[in-house]
């Protein structure tokens, strides 16, 4: 834990407190409803192992991943783990921070804020994104007791409350809503367990992100109050700052990161393309209803539940993880349809094979790039 002046940068106790306080309740199940839900989710987690390794085809025959645990939480377990997973990723640049408060002009104004206030922020902002996630593979967060990880790292949430409200919202059969989300989610596992080298660069390119931001710890804060407040209702919806309302990530480019950015948004794109796409790959076959879920899910995707909804997407860069998926599953089709599946997975030979932003907007490049270089 990162500590300034003798003050926590950022209290992560008082953030989990304040998020398991403000999140929303879930939906109203009994306990055997809950208990049923629970073991059906595990149920098609381990079911969506084999389907989703058979039709990708990234585990050659014979080879045995490196295991690791599904975890169904509530939305408190969720806050949890990724408060976890916040610690871990962001030292480096609480470090940072750290040494510009020591010199910079707003260190006495960051010390008389101080790391309570910074934890309620931080505790509201998850405490809106929990209630919104239904599984993630969280990829960095040290094991804990009660939060198991693999022995390399990571873990499979799904949040079975949510699960829940969304499948009643869009009124679809409920078992095959279950299994279609543990398609997604298990192509995430699979991605990572299969591709040993994924979770080191990927981390790797996020601390050279982190290393690289030169930005004022006020200016931080004062990002996270702006969202903070417009979940408190302390600001108008919709309405934008003096720097036209950019994203969290957005604020933080110098050159460097942005070339750095480039990559990580054409990686990010690529791993949610091709869950999508392998979800909707196995979908029919294995879940009756796919075509239905798929068009209702598309249709809450892109509106959003409110214009505050929209407008804290925006801050948080939600909206760009929407076109990810979009994007990235353009190019992970047009791939297979031109090179096959074997050639597609050529993408997670080395990093050198992954695509480059612009390569996901034209995935004819990346082929000539791969496919004829190798030829």
């Amino acid at each position: 834990m990162t500590s300034i002046g003798g003050a926590e940068m950022v209290d992560w106790n008082l953030a989990v407190a304040t998020a398991t306080r403000l999140v929303r309740p879930g939906p109203d199940v009994s306990r055997d409803e809950a208990r049923a839900v629970v073991a059906e989710l595990r149920r098609h987690a381990k079911a969506s192992e084999e389907h989703v390794r058979g039709f990708t085809r990234m585990i050659p025959d014979g080879h045995v991943p490196q295991d690791t645990p599904v975890l169904v939480v509530d939305r408190a377990g969720w806050i949890r783990a990724n408060v976890a997973g916040f610690k871990e990723v962001l030292r480096p640049l609480l470090d940072k921070m750290e040494e510009r408060r020591g010199s910079g002009p707003g260190g006495a104004v960051l010390g008389a804020v101080g790391g309570k206030v910074t934890g309620v922020e931080v505790g509201m902002l998850l405490s809106f994104l929990a209630s919104r996630v239904l599984g993630q593979y969280e990829t960095f967060a040290p094991p804990s007791r009660d939060l198991p990880a693999g022995t390399g790292g990571g873990r499979l949430l799904l949040v079975a409350p949510n699960v829940v409200h969304v499948e009643r919202e869009l009124e679809v059969d409920p078992h095959d809503f279950r299994l279609w989300v543990c398609l997604h989610e298990e192509t995430h596992r699979t991605q990572f367990t299969a591709v040993p080298w994924l979770r080191d660069h990927l981390e790797g390119e996020i601390q050279s992100f982190l290393g690289e931001t030169e930005v004022d710890p006020m200016t931080v804060l004062e990002r996270l109050r702006e969202a903070a407040q417009s979940l408190a209702g302390g600001r108008p919806e919709g309405e934008a700052g003096e720097d036209g309302g950019r994203s969290l990530v957005e604020i933080v480019q110098t050159p460097a990161q942005r070339e750095i950015l480039g990559r990580l948004t054409a990686v990010m794109s690529l791993l949610e393309g091709h869950a999508d796409f392998v979800m909707d790959g196995v979908g029919p076959e294995v879940v009756p209803s796919v075509a239905e879920i798929r068009e209702k899910f598309q249709q809450r995707r892109a509106r959003g539940a409110s214009r505050l909804d929209l407008a804290l997407r925006k801050l948080l860069g939600l909206d760009a993880k929407l076109r990810q998926y979009r994007d990235g599953e353009r190019f992970v089709r047009a791939v297979v349809q031109e090179v096959g599946m074997d050639g597609f997975n050529r993408v997670w030979t080395s990093p050198n094979t992954l695509p480059t932003k612009a390569e996901i907007a034209k995935p004819a490049d990346w082929v000539a790039r791969v496919h004829r270089k190798a030829e």
